[in-house]
C-alpha cells in the first residue's frame, strides 16, 4: 500500500474577500474530489483572502499510479483560469 501526499500553493489575483476566496477553493475542492476521488483540503493561509495551500491525499497498490493520480490533479487545479499554482511538492509513504 502507497499514500501519497501533495501539498499545493495557489494564488487567487482576483480575490478581493475571504467570501469570494472561499468560492473559488470550494469550486476546485469540490470538483478535484468528485473527478479524481483523492481526499483534498485547505490546510493553510485561511484567513489570507488570494493565497491557499491544499493538501491533497491518494491511497493506492502502485506508487507508479499514485504518483500519475497526483500528477493529474495538479494539472487539473492548473486548469482552473481564476488561480496561479505557485508550487506544489509530493510525498510517498
Amino acid at each position: 500500500m502507497v499514500i501519497a501526499f501533495m501539498q499545493v500553493e495557489l494564488r487567487i489575483p482576483e480575490s478581493r474577500s475571504l467570501k469570494a476566496k472561499r468560492m473559488v477553493v470550494r469550486s476546485i475542492k469540490d470538483r478535484t474530489h468528485n473527478k479524481f476521488n483523492v481526499s483534498i483540503a485547505e490546510i493553510d493561509y485561511q484567513n489570507i483572502w488570494d493565497s491557499a495551500i491544499f493538501g491533497i491525499a491518494c491511497v493506492a497498490t502502485d506508487q507508479k499510479y499514485a504518483s500519475q493520480v497526483l500528477e493529474s490533479v495538479v494539472q487539473f487545479i492548473q486548469s482552473f483560469p481564476q488561480i496561479q499554482v505557485i508550487d506544489y511538492c509530493v510525498e510517498m509513504l
